[in-house]
């Protein structure tokens, strides 16, 4: 008679099996993980050089980078320069100036910014992240407030 269960054969080749996957599995996964790219971050942007003086026009507005964002600086028709992120706080779409409204307008559902980056009109829920402006010679420095 012979008593039903696992033989010590078969025990001693499951075991065997287990620790050859274990030692495929310690070989193969510092491999995989040597091949991956690692996440890189980016350094955080304070400060950036958006335009020279001499390029900017009153009641005009141009959207620049601002580390991995757009940023946009108008200039209103007085000629004082202002700067904010160009993200519309409704859905992230890009903003631009519009001269002929003399406001910052958001293509995608028609959302509406005065020259203070208040929100006016249509969706968008808040107003716009205002930046610093500086002229120092030539250039206009946008920087975080």
């Amino acid at each position: 008679m012979t008593e039903p269960g696992i033989s010590r054969r078969s025990f001693l080749d499951r075991l065997l099996g287990l620790g050859v996957l274990a030692w495929l599995g310690s070989v193969i996964y510092p491999v995989v993980e040597y091949f991956k790219t690692p996440p890189q971050g980016e350094a955080e942007v304070t400060s950036v050089v958006a335009t020279k003086i001499q390029s900017v026009k009153p009641n005009s507005g141009l959207v620049f980078r601002f580390g991995r964002e757009p940023a946009i600086l108008v200039s209103g028709p007085d000629g004082k320069l202002r700067a904010f992120s160009a993200t519309c706080t409704h859905l992230q779409c890009t903003v631009q100036y519009r001269n002929d409204l003399q406001k910052i307008y958001c293509a995608c559902h028609n959302g509406m910014y005065d020259l203070n980056g208040r929100n006016l009109a249509g969706p968008p829920p808040r107003p716009l992240t205002e930046f610093q402006v500086t002229v120092k010679g030539d250039d206009v420095v946008v920087s975080r407030t």
